[in-house]
């Protein structure tokens, strides 16, 4: 335990921002999860805002140093690839469905 009162003030300092970071990441990564799920399951209805959620945490996020700059945009850029691609794969099927 630290003696000095800067020392004992900065443990507080440090005890609040962890807990609110940690809920920041959780938020962050459950919104990723979410959106990544919705595309694996091919549930384009709500796509569009579980994916603008995961897009504004994780800008956030990079925003105030949780992840770097660089990861949150490597996972807004892989999440609009499968996002992207789950668009493409039904429109084909839609577009192949009536024809047959």
């Amino acid at each position: 335990m630290p003696n000095k009162k800067s020392a004992i003030k900065r443990v507080r300092q440090n005890e609040r921002r962890r807990i609110r970071n940690r809920a920041k990441r959780s938020d962050m990564r459950t919104a990723v999860k979410k959106a990544r799920l919705a595309v694996e399951t091919g549930n384009l209805e709500n796509i569009d805002q579980l994916v603008a959620d995961a897009h504004r945490r994780l800008g956030k996020a990079a925003k105030t140093n949780l992840v770097k700059k660089e990861t949150a945009a490597r996972h807004i850029s892989r999440l609009m690839k499968a996002v992207n691609k789950a668009r493409a794969a039904a429109a084909a099927k839609a577009e192949a469905a009536p024809a047959s």
